[in-house]
């Protein structure tokens, strides 16, 4: 158990509430890691001795596993929405740490025989449903981790399991810096037909450069608007193509994501053969629904044959009107977006720009919420947290009688030291400790330009 004299001045080793993120500093990252990992070997220690019962054996197992999880996913989570050098640095110093941490656990073969007699014991089925998924599961992990194979297939696996953890973080940050790399400054001849409040947010960043103009970026809140919106076609297209060329072999060299795309197919598929598996969709698939590729590539081309027809019946009409109304003679990639809102306009006198009016964030927010309730009986309200970020809001959801259901965070805007995209993750999972049960608390992610943002 952590000290809890260690947990007040080391934020990521304190687990007694929620996520102390105001406080998480670079610094604390190398020594969380390094006493969370040696707590979990020594939890691992005392189950290969342990009678394979779930109070003996699984469940100190899953309480120290789950504090390396909890911890290192604070981590991941502020690399992710609030990278910095320093923190970039400890993240990739302690990533090897925790994938061999993991593929030791993977491939520890008195654990997974433990889990076996577990499993063929007369108590399994006295257990959960619940508690023998996780059992079950934990085999199946076992197998997709190596510990049936040989000890130098094992070895060969564990390098694999790190190289593509090193892979996997660095074409993150490549795409990152990449992204943030990039800008275009330009005059008022080049702005027509840009919504005023993208205009306005432009006209901002290129003011906090010392410029003069409207500056724009690859963050989504800056290009999708000029992609939608802008009347000048090479401005589209000098976008367009610094977008589709991030993180390639058009940029910088150090940037270039090519050479890791290779190396990580070529390692996946290594890895599959390693298992037995005639390749990497194959292992992806195993914890999944899908049984195999064939019926995913299957259900994919049966959904194309379906919707094909009417995809080229709409790229044609497009055409057609992008010819006749906007004097494009052939539509490029850089001007589907742009004729797709133009003939809707025209047609249905609609535009996305005109609407969006009518749903700022807090009445977008609060129908959310009211759907939630509507469907499910909870209450979501407003709560407060330790955040990352001054712009990240916290909320309770909580049942008909008030009791606390679970918890969110919502981090809306984008930012430079921000991934792109949108996605949700947990910071906390629910579960079982002894006869008090731990909420869940989640992420939920987005890339929308502030109000008050230079996008």
């Amino acid at each position: 158990m952590t000290n809890p004299a260690v947990a007040n001045l080391n934020p990521l080793l304190d687990f007694s509430g929620l996520p102390r993120f105001s406080e998480i500093k670079p610094e604390h990252v190398t020594p969380a890691v390094d006493e969370l990992l040696a707590t979990g070997r020594a939890a691992t220690a005392a189950a290969e001795r342990a009678e394979p019962t779930w109070d003996a054996f699984v469940a100190p197992q899953e309480d120290a596993n789950e504090r390396i999880g909890r911890a290192w996913g604070q981590v991941s989570h502020l690399h992710a929405v609030l990278d910095s050098p320093a923190l970039r640095e400890a993240y990739n110093a302690n990533l090897p740490k925790l994938s061999q941490y993991w593929t030791e656990l993977g491939q520890n073969e008195a654990l997974f025989s433990n889990y076996r007699k577990l499993h063929a014991s007369a108590g399994f089925a006295q257990l959960s449903p619940a508690r023998r998924k996780i059992v079950e599961n934990a085999l199946r992990d076992f197998r997709l981790s190596g510990a049936e194979l040989p000890a130098d297939k094992k070895k060969r696996y564990a390098e694999i399991s790190e190289e593509l953890s090193r892979l996997g973080a660095k074409f993150s940050e490549n795409v990152l810096d990449a992204t943030n790399a990039f800008n275009l400054v330009v005059d008022e001849n080049r702005i027509a037909g840009i919504p005023q409040d993208v205009l306005q947010a432009a006209r901002e960043a290129a003011q906090a450069d010392g410029k003069e103009g409207w500056k724009f970026t690859l963050h989504m809140p800056s290009y999708l608007p000029v992609m939608q919106y802008a009347d000048d076609r090479s401005l589209r297209e000098t976008l367009f193509r610094e977008s589709v060329t991030r993180a390639a072999e058009f940029g910088k060299k150090e940037w270039d994501n090519t050479p890791l795309i290779a190396d990580i197919v070529r390692l996946r598929a290594e890895m599959a053969a390693l298992l037995g598996y005639a390749n990497f969709a194959e292992v992806s698939l195993a914890p999944k629904m899908a049984d195999s590729p064939g019926q995913v590539l299957g259900f994919l081309d049966d959904l194309a044959q379906k919707a094909r027809p009417f995809g080229e019946r709409d790229a044609a009409e497009l055409r057609a009107f992008a010819k006749a109304e906007l004097g494009i003679a052939e539509l490029q990639s850089w001007d589907y977006a742009y004729a797709s809102e133009k003939l809707r306009a025209k047609r249905y006198a609609f535009s996305d720009q005109e609407v969006k009016q009518y749903f700022p964030e807090d009445v977008v927010l609060a129908g959310l919420f009211r759907v939630v309730e509507s469907l499910y009986g909870l209450k979501v309200v407003p709560a407060t947290a330790p955040v990352w970020h001054a712009d990240v809001r916290f909320f309770d959801v909580r049942d008909a009688a008030g009791g606390l259901v679970g918890q969110f965070y919502i981090d809306l805007y984008a930012r430079d030291t921000k991934r792109g995209g949108a996605w949700m993750d947990d910071a906390r999972g629910r579960r079982r400790k002894g006869s008090a049960l731990q909420t869940p608390i989640a992420y939920l992610t987005c890339n929308f330009c502030s109000p008050m943002m230079k996008c």
